[in-house]
C-alpha cells in the first residue's frame, strides 16, 4: 500500500509552506479582560519588549502592538494574505480607505498587487471576560503577470462560508471545491481564481477516536496539512504528534484515525507557481532588483499613504462586524 506521507516537520512560528503559499502563521493568545481603550490593563505590559513582543508571556503576546496587541500599519507587495479568524476579533485598515472589523469564524481576503499599506489590530472587546484570539494568516503569492494588479480587499463573512458536516468531521472551505460544494469567490485576481490551479484551503475538525478520508485531488497539486490541536493521530503505521505539519502524495486519498482528543487541521493545497521567488520582509517579486524597486517606491509613495488617524487603528468600541468598502460600500453584520 503506497504511503500518503512525503514528510513530516515541526511547526515553528510562521509555518512551514510549498508553493503557491508563502508563509502562514498561527496565532493562539488568550487575552486577557480588555480595558476601556481595548488593551489590555497597563500594568500587565510591564517586563514586557513593547512593540517587538513575539515572546509568549501568561499565553499571549503583544506583537507590534503598543497598547493593544497587533500590527500598526506596514506595506505589502506581490501578493496576497488570507486572514482566518476562528476566535476574537481583528480590525482591519488600509491605504486604500478599506476598513472592517471582522472575526468569530469570518475571513478577510486581500490582494497586495503593486502595493498596499495596512493595520491589523485585535481589539479586546470584552471588558468583564477574557478576550481569546484564534488566527490564521496565509500569504498566497502571485504570479509575475500579477504582482502589479490593482490592491483589492474582499470579506467572507462566517454565515457564508460552506461549512461541511460529515459524520465524524466538520470541514470549512475557506477556499476550494470539496466534494462538490464550492467555495466562495476568493480575491478576483487571485492564483485560487482559476479553478485549473486547484488552491484550496480547509479548516478540518475530527472528532475524537473516529477515523476520516481526506479525499485526493485531481491534479499534481502541493498539499500540506498542519496538526495544530489534539493529542495523536495515526496515517497508515505513522503516529503523527500535535504542532507538526505533514506534506502529502495529492493523488492519493489519506484515512485519519484520531485518538482521544479531537483533531484540528489546516489544509493548504494548490498547484505550484513555479517561478523565482525574491523576498524581503512584506516584499515578494521574482528578483532583488524587483525588490529594491518596491522599497524605493515605497520610500517615495508610501503606497497611497495613511488615511487613518493612527498607525495601530482601531474602530469604535461599539462596533460590531463591518466592512467598509474602498468605494465607499458599508457592509454591517451586526
Amino acid at each position: 500500500m503506497n504511503d500518503p506521507i512525503l514528510q513530516t516537520f515541526p511547526l515553528g512560528f510562521p509555518w512551514q509552506t510549498q508553493d503557491p503559499f508563502l508563509f502562514c502563521v498561527y496565532h493562539l493568545d488568550h487575552y486577557p479582560k480588555g480595558n476601556e481603550e481595548m488593551g489590555p490593563d497597563p500594568k500587565l505590559l510591564e517586563g514586557r519588549n513593547i512593540g517587538n513582543d513575539f515572546t509568549l508571556k501568561d499565553g499571549w503576546r503583544m506583537y507590534h502592538g503598543q497598547t493593544i496587541p497587533g500590527f500598526p500599519y506596514h506595506p505589502h507587495r506581490g501578493f496576497e494574505t488570507i486572514t482566518i479568524v476562528n476566535k476574537g476579533y481583528c480590525d482591519h485598515s488600509d491605504s486604500l480607505g478599506a476598513a472592517g472589523r471582522f472575526g468569530e469564524g469570518d475571513v478577510q481576503w486581500m490582494t497586495a498587487g503593486r502595493g498596499v499599506q495596512h493595520a491589523e489590530m485585535f481589539p479586546l472587546l470584552n471588558i468583564e471576560k477574557d478576550n481569546p484570539l484564534e488566527l490564521f494568516q496565509i500569504w498566497l503569492n502571485l504570479p509575475k503577470a500579477d504582482k502589479f494588479v490593482e490592491p483589492h480587499f474582499k470579506m467572507l463573512w462566517h454565515e457564508d462560508i460552506p461549512v461541511i458536516e460529515e459524520k465524524n468531521a466538520q470541514i470549512k472551505v475557506v477556499a476550494g471545491n470539496y466534494k462538490g460544494t464550492q467555495a466562495n469567490d476568493p480575491a478576483p485576481d487571485s492564483w485560487a481564481a482559476k479553478p485549473e490551479n486547484e488552491v484550496a484551503v480547509w479548516n478540518i475538525h475530527i472528532e475524537p477516536s473516529t477515523e476520516y478520508v481526506l479525499p485526493s485531488s485531481k491534479t499534481l497539486v502541493t498539499r500540506t496539512l498542519y496538526f495544530y490541536e489534539g493529542d495523536e493521530i495515526h496515517i497508515g503505521e505513522r503516529k503523527i504528534n500535535p504542532n507538526f505539519g505533514i506534506a502529502l502524495d495529492p493523488s492519493l486519498d489519506v484515512t485519519i484515525k484520531v485518538g482521544s482528543q479531537k483533531a484540528h487541521f489546516l489544509m493548504l493545497q494548490g498547484k505550484p507557481i513555479d517561478e523565482p521567488v525574491a523576498k524581503y520582509g512584506p516584499f515578494v517579486m521574482n528578483t532583488e532588483e524587483e525588490i529594491q524597486q518596491a522599497i524605493e517606491e515605497y520610500q517615495l509613495t508610501q503606497f497611497g499613504g495613511w488615511p487613518w488617524p493612527y498607525p495601530d487603528n482601531v474602530h469604535e468600541k461599539e462596533k460590531g462586524r463591518f466592512a467598509l468598502y474602498p468605494d465607499g460600500k458599508l457592509v454591517e453584520k451586526g
